[in-house]
């Protein structure tokens, strides 16, 4: 397979671009091979981010050189062709140092409340994504972790929304947006983040007079109603979709606004990839749901959250 290596010097009275050097490398998970010899499994973007760092310390009156060899044959499928490689980029330590960090939350939920244990969880989903991103031979032990995170995951969002939906698997049928007009929505009461999101989506994009009740149970459900965000609800969690994803394909909305919203939501209601919106929307959604004990008055400022988050958005395409 093939390799890529920095080799750089510089003054040593340039501390400041030693310094960024070395953030840069330990950044992108380079093995140190000796001082100044960096190495990364070949990649285009690691050719091009090591090639900026090589330009960067001859900016500094300093040397580099950007080299590729191979060893062994050119298949990460066979590591153990190059054995005196690949074991410097062995991450299981930082992984079994996460895991510690993940039972000893788990040890504290009695002892704090639900948005520090939330807050502290998505650190430490930051930190694994952050992991996985430089793990360039995973073994079992990634898989081991994302396990534990998912867990600790559902259950906490079950104790911030009980009767959240199980999720099943089956196909979504596609539905005209002319046949959910001037209808009455149902969900669980004191929304939160999945449910706040859709009821917005429903408002905004698909039923402009949409009437919203907020259900005790979700057996409380009235034969008229469209319920949604509970299991048996016409719009749930399904296909690992949650039911914001799920509105979405059901009504072929497929901006690329409410794609990028709809990443931030799965994200926050079942865990994955962290957008880097998610934290700010989680913080600002906490402190309305914290101050408003009206399930229709929460709804109307959350839906002046997501149109702004959806205009923002939109500038940017």
């Amino acid at each position: 397979m093939k390799w890529i290596l920095l080799i750089a010097s510089l003054a040593t009275h340039n501390a400041t671009a030693r310094m960024r050097v070395w953030r840069a490398v330990k950044a992108a998970g380079a093995a140190v091979l000796r001082d100044g010899v960096y190495l990364l499994p070949y990649s285009p973007e690691h050719q091009q981010l090591l090639d900026d760092i090589a330009r960067d310390v001859q900016l500094n009156q300093g040397t580099a050189q950007v080299l590729v060899t191979e060893t062994g044959v050119d298949h990460l499928e066979s590591p153990t062709l190059c054995p005196d490689f690949i074991p410097l980029f062995e991450r299981t330590v930082d992984y079994q140092n996460l895991l510690t960090e993940l039972t000893q939350l788990q040890q504290q939920l009695s002892q704090q409340t639900l948005a520090e244990s939330l807050k502290q969880l998505r650190k430490l989903r930051k930190n694994f994504s952050s992991i996985t991103a430089i793990d360039f031979f995973p073994s079992d032990q990634q898989m081991k972790t994302q396990d534990a995170l998912q867990a600790l995951e559902k259950k906490l969002n079950r104790q911030l929304s009980p009767d959240e939906p199980e999720g099943n698997t089956g196909e979504i049928a596609q539905l005209s947006i002319a046949d959910f007009q001037h209808r009455i929505w149902a969900t669980r009461k004191r929304p939160w983040v999945d449910r706040l999101a859709s009821a917005w989506l429903i408002r905004r994009f698909i039923d402009s007079s949409a009437r919203f009740i907020w259900l005790d149970t979700p057996a409380d459900c009235p034969d008229d109603a469209l319920g949604f965000d509970f299991d048996g609800a016409r719009f749930t969690h399904l296909n690992n979709l949650v039911s914001f994803e799920v509105l979405l394909a059901s009504f072929a909305l497929e901006q690329p606004e409410l794609k990028r919203l709809a990443a931030i939501i799965h994200y926050l209601d079942a865990g994955g990839f962290q957008p880097q919106e998610a934290s700010g929307l989680e913080q600002i959604l906490w402190g309305l749901r914290d101050s408003i004990t009206d399930d229709d008055q929460l709804l109307i400022a959350a839906i002046s959250i997501f149109d702004a988050l959806f205009s923002a958005f939109s500038n940017k395409e």
